[in-house]
């Protein structure tokens, strides 16, 4: 269980309209601003302008980042845009980030609480403070029910209160539980000498699927990076899986690993450290990642819009 008492603050914001919302994340940025803290915002663009004009001329002193856009992928949010600001930085970071917003995808969503369990990981020991709003209006009762469990403080209009329903970890082993891929989907069975060929036949059938390059390009390295560590860590052998959804393209690899560390794909390993890197490209890479796990087998879907 991770440790309530750490200096890592993680609250979140339930909020009603903007007039709240900028009565709970305006405050929040300007005493971090007048601390001296290094200070981002990372939302959605519509409350990203709301926040920029509320700031007005302290506008300039915050790093502003559309989440909308870069935080699409939820995997991809705290390797390329928190933890790396954090590692700039010795002392305290306050961060608003808001990856939970209505018009989420069924599949995006669960990675999104997934990414908000794993934060209270990601900054546990350090002096960061991560506000999180969400908008009590359009989001669902269970969603909000979700935030509950993965933020360690809750802030309303009955004021700040310890969330008594806090469990991170029984969240992350929730979401982990393996899917069933869709019948009908392209299967591979490979092995190391498998590895080159499987990755000129994942191009192709991206192609023949509508994905245009460079997305196809990205599309056939992440295949190429999840084969390879099956090969490497996963027993030695795996099976990929393709198949086209909608407008986009996904690709998932089974193998016989286990994750032993929650972060993995998102926490850079050391620089000393040889290898460790492929699953944090493939979440800077991909439109959506999705880990499942149990012990003894792995799987892992990374999703491609052909838009």
């Amino acid at each position: 269980m991770v440790d309530a008492l750490r200096p890592f603050r993680h609250p979140a914001l339930l909020y009603r309209g903007d007039a709240e919302y900028l009565d709970g994340v305006i405050p929040f940025l300007l005493e971090g601003l007048d601390r001296g803290e290094p200070v981002v915002v990372a939302v959605p663009s519509r409350n990203l302008l709301l926040v920029e004009k509320a700031l007005d001329r302290r506008a300039g002193e915050v790093r502003l980042i559309d989440l909308s856009r870069a935080g699409r992928n939820p995997g991809a949010i705290l390797p390329s845009m928190l933890r790396a600001l954090a590692a700039e930085h010795e002392g305290p970071v306050r961060i608003v980030g808001e990856p939970v917003w209505a018009g989420r995808t069924d599949a995006e969503y669960p990675a999104c609480v997934e990414h908000e369990a794993l934060m209270n990981h990601a900054f546990a020991g350090r002096d960061t403070a991560v506000l999180c709003p969400y908008d009590v209006e359009a989001l669902t009762p269970s969603m909000l029910a979700d935030a509950e469990r993965t933020h360690s403080e809750l802030w309303g209009l009955a004021g700040p209160f310890v969330s008594p329903r806090f469990d991170p970890d029984a969240v992350r082993a929730e979401l982990s539980r393996p899917l069933e891929p869709p019948p009908g989907a392209a299967e591979r069975t490979f092995d190391i000498a498998q590895l080159a060929a499987l990755r000129g036949y994942a191009e192709l059938w991206a192609a023949r699927h509508g994905l245009r390059r460079p997305r196809r390009d990205d599309f056939t390295l992440a295949i190429a990076e999840l084969t390879t560590n099956s090969v490497l860590y996963g027993g030695g052998t795996g099976v990929l899986r393709l198949w086209a959804a909608g407008d986009e393209v996904v690709g998932e690899v089974t193998d016989a690993g286990t994750i032993t560390d929650p972060l993995a794909g998102r926490i850079p390993p050391p620089a000393s450290t040889l290898g460790g890197r492929g699953l944090l490209l493939v979440n800077r890479l991909a439109d959506l990642v999705r880990t499942y796990w149990v012990p003894g087998r792995t799987t892992t879907r990374v999703h491609f819009r052909c838009g």
